[in-house]
């Protein structure tokens, strides 16, 4: 616990994380509102699930674009004006859902509200980055904005669930365009914390330099080891939309619909709790051992799932997955801090919110259409699947990610630290508690 207070009391560090909070939490209530929205009136898990895919990969590849003009403009001058893009899509998504217009125009909505969504978990881990003062503490942020990421999946679930059920089912979504729109101001409107821009690419480059630039930036992917943690990601993605639209399948099947966002919020919760207490400590196993058995321990809780008799069991077990997941997606972060250059931290981070949305697009379309198919168990099968297919690509793929750690520096970007090179190489730079100020 001592470690939070003392990364809480970096200047500037409480009020922007809060403000980010905010700022995100909205999100969290984004993929079960569309869904139950969609399935409620328009009647298809099909069509739920196509409609959140929309959104999640035009969030994707937004996010993508959006972070790479973030490192060289500023978090202010992109992202601020995006949110307002954002809400007001989002507010022609639940008009068109209220008048129940024709299917096919809930699409461009839904993508103009993803493309411009962005990622403030990503903004707030690159001014973590920028504010911290050395290793141990970058762990403990990290740990602790895995955490609030997973309470907002605590409350803004069931918050969206009870809207929905109780008001409207257009009601889970009208949240979401407050809590953006406040969460944005009060976060990008702190400029003293913001990281400074990086104009790698100035006006005065000549045109096929910017082109060599741009093309440069698609190759990030392609840093040793960036790749396999990325598509790990994006499988763990597909495994959390396919839990997302199966778990409002099955507890409808189960006649108890108003307990979906509960079931979920299970998930949340434990995660939340192995992420705080997981933040909490110094580990000095290699990063690259850890990321493995969190994605195996997933697998594990993820094959459980599809044999769930009611909501209170698939609550217990979704807990028990639960804990498996914040301490799996801290490794995954810490991981691309590790492997990407410092002056492209806020987009290699937002890779990995990329990452996960085009995952959960994959996921809550394909479950979807297992659930029309077959029913709710199909549905979690699906999502199941995703998780086997992670664990193989964490296996095949962990020598070559810890050669590519051995290969850089460890470095914190926001204070241009370098581990000393005597540092023992498998010890990965959140345990390197010795260096006394801070992950």
């Amino acid at each position: 616990m001592r470690s939070y207070v003392e990364l809480l009391r970096l200047p500037g560090a409480l009020r922007f994380c809060a403000a980010a909070l905010l700022a995100r939490s909205g999100g969290a209530m984004m993929g079960i509102g569309q869904v139950l929205m969609v399935s409620a009136l328009y009647g298809s898990y099909g069509l739920a699930g196509a409609v959140a895919a929309a959104n999640g990969a035009a969030w994707a590849v937004g996010t993508a674009i959006l972070s790479n003009l973030v490192d060289r403009l500023g978090q202010r001058r992109v992202m601020y004006p995006a949110a307002f893009v954002s809400a007001a899509a989002l507010a022609v998504f639940i008009f068109l859902g209220l008048f129940q217009t024709p299917a096919w125009t809930l699409f461009p909505a839904a993508i103009v509200c993803g493309a411009f969504g962005g990622a403030p978990g990503a903004m707030v881990r690159a001014r973590w980055n920028h504010t911290v003062e050395n290793a141990r503490q970058l762990h403990t942020a990290y740990s602790l904005e895995s955490t609030l990421d997973e309470l907002t999946f605590v409350v803004g679930p069931v918050f969206a669930t009870l809207l929905s059920t109780s008001i409207h089912p257009a009601a889970g979504l009208a949240a979401p365009i407050v809590l953006s729109l406040s969460g944005a101001h009060l976060f990008y409107s702190q400029r003293a914390t913001e990281p400074p821009s990086n104009p790698r690419t100035a006006a005065a480059a000549k045109p096929n330099q910017r082109r060599l630039a741009a093309w440069a930036g698609r190759l990030l992917l392609l840093a040793p080891g960036v790749g396999a943690v990325v598509a790990v990601n994006v499988l763990v993605g597909a495994f959390f939309g396919g839990v997302d639209v199966s778990a409002v399948a099955a507890t409808t099947a189960w006649q108890a619909r108003s307990s979906a966002g509960l079931v979920l919020g299970a998930f949340s919760l434990s995660s939340a709790l192995a992420g705080f207490a997981y933040g909490a400590r110094g580990w000095r196993s290699p990063l690259a051992n850890r990321f493995l058995a969190g994605v195996l321990a997933l697998l594990a809780g993820a094959l459980t799932l599809p044999w769930a008799p009611s909501p209170v069991i698939l609550a217990l077990l979704g807990f028990a997955v639960g804990l498996t997941v914040a301490p799996t997606l801290i490794n995954g972060n810490a991981l691309i801090g590790r492997l990407v250059p410092p002056e492209r931290l806020t987009e290699g981070l937002a890779w990995m919110g990329t990452s996960l949305g085009i995952g959960s697009a994959l996921g809550s379309t394909t479950a979807g259409w297992a659930i029309d198919a077959g029913g709710a168990r199909w549905g979690f099968l699906a999502a199941a699947t995703a998780a086997i297919l992670a664990a193989a690509i964490a296996v095949l793929g962990r020598s070559a990610l810890r050669r590519a750690l051995a290969a850089r520096p460890s470095n914190l970007a926001g204070r241009g630290q370098r581990a000393s090179a005597g540092q023992d190489q498998r010890s990965e730079p959140e345990s390197a508690s010795s260096t006394n100020s801070t992950s």
